[in-house]
């Protein structure tokens, strides 16, 4: 299992994984992939600072990425404004009566009950300044392409630039702003999602871009039959997420009791795409929570970020409850393969070994 990919970046497979678990990166960097740090998570940029040493002493010398939440349009207006005070008082208190119904207890006083400030540009762009301060070999933008000064900064670094797109169109302007790797990320996918599948998606972003613009296929990919059919549609390699958060490391992020047990007894049918957990669309698994935004009578989901700083504080409610029936995880249609939690080295070996059997059993139809 080898690309081009390999050598750029110096490692042994072409499998990207991001993951908000600095424990599950180095793990799979490690292993020979390439773990990719989503940063959104980052309130203070202390804490992502300590993070990145952490990884910078815990790779065994081998490289990282950094993904991080930034739209290529500038904000030019609202970094002064309250925006708390821009969420309708009918949506807080859509919220507070859903918690009451499903049984949600209140957090502490005092805790939990900041927003994920790293989906403002702002917080976003001292990700990025921190980042730059480490040794990432990739820096990762979930919303398509960085702004081009920002392009510019990475590669004045050395550093290439990898986006999502989730159209051919999207790949196309990302290669015009200077991205470097697109990341061709099919509806399948968990968290931000568009609406065309990988089977479809991942060979006309391939064929649209061209041959020496390295695209990595995304969505649905869990297991090593699923790298090998990526990668005979014309990846160079694969971006995967959300079964790595079936694996043991990625339980020093979480506490929460109900997490693995909301995971494993899932199907590939139990996941939903909804703007409830950002305000854009995203794949969450199906529980009593998303359901109840899609009852009669619910408001509709706000715009990024406000959405995001409404329900900040009911998520960690709901994830401090250890209740797998109203958990809110962002996760792909793959879930229906995540039925045990496991090292990722073991989730590593595993990929490989079925990725060469899967390519020896294709070798032998052509005899």
């Amino acid at each position: 299992m080898r690309s081009p990919l390999c050598d750029r970046f110096g490692i042994e497979y072409p499998i990207f994984a991001f993951t908000p678990s600095e424990h599950v990166a180095a793990a799979v960097s490690r292993a020979g992939g390439l773990g990719v740090l989503g940063c959104v998570r980052f309130n203070e940029t202390d804490e992502l600072e300590r993070t990145l040493t952490w990884l910078d002493e815990n790779t065994d010398g081998k490289p990282y990425g950094v993904d991080i939440v930034m739209p290529m349009k500038i904000p030019t207006e609202g970094t002064s404004l309250d925006l708390g005070a821009m969420i309708p008082e009918e949506h807080k208190q859509f919220v507070d009566k859903t918690l009451l119904a499903l049984g949600v207890p209140p957090l502490p006083e005092g805790e939990g009950r900041e927003g994920v400030l790293g989906w403002l540009h702002s917080v976003a762009r001292s990700h990025l300044d921190v980042a730059l301060q480490h040794r990432p070999v990739l820096i990762a933008n979930a919303l398509g392409s960085p702004p081009a000064d920002v392009v510019e900064k990475c590669h004045e670094h050395g550093i290439a630039v990898a986006a999502l797109a989730g159209a051919a169109k999207h790949a196309l302007s990302q290669v015009a702003n200077g991205v470097d790797i697109i990341v061709a990320q099919g509806h399948e996918a968990g968290g931000h999602t568009g609406e065309i599948a990988s089977m479809v998606l991942t060979p006309e972003v391939v064929d649209a871009v061209g041959p020496d613009v390295p695209v990595l296929g995304a969505g649905g990919i869990g297991s090593g039959r699923q790298v090998a059919a990526s990668m005979a549609l014309g990846a160079q390699g694969v971006w995967t997420g959300s079964i790595w958060l079936g694996t043991e490391e990625y339980q020093n992020l979480v506490s929460n009791k109900g997490w693995s047990t909301a995971f494993t007894r899932a199907s590939s049918a139990d996941t939903v795409r909804t703007r409830v957990y950002t305000g854009k669309p995203a794949r969450l698994l199906k529980t009593r929570w998303t359901q109840a935004w899609a009852e009669e009578g619910a408001p509709e989901p706000l715009p990024m970020p406000l959405q995001n700083l409404l329900v900040a504080e009911a998520h960690n409610r709901i994830n401090a409850s250890d209740n797998p029936d109203v958990i809110s995880m962002p996760i792909g249609q793959i879930v229906g393969r995540m039925n045990e939690v496991r090292p990722v080295a073991d989730v590593m070996a595993d990929l490989v070994s079925e990725f060469e059997e899967t390519v020896a059993r294709l070798d032998k139809l052509r005899a």
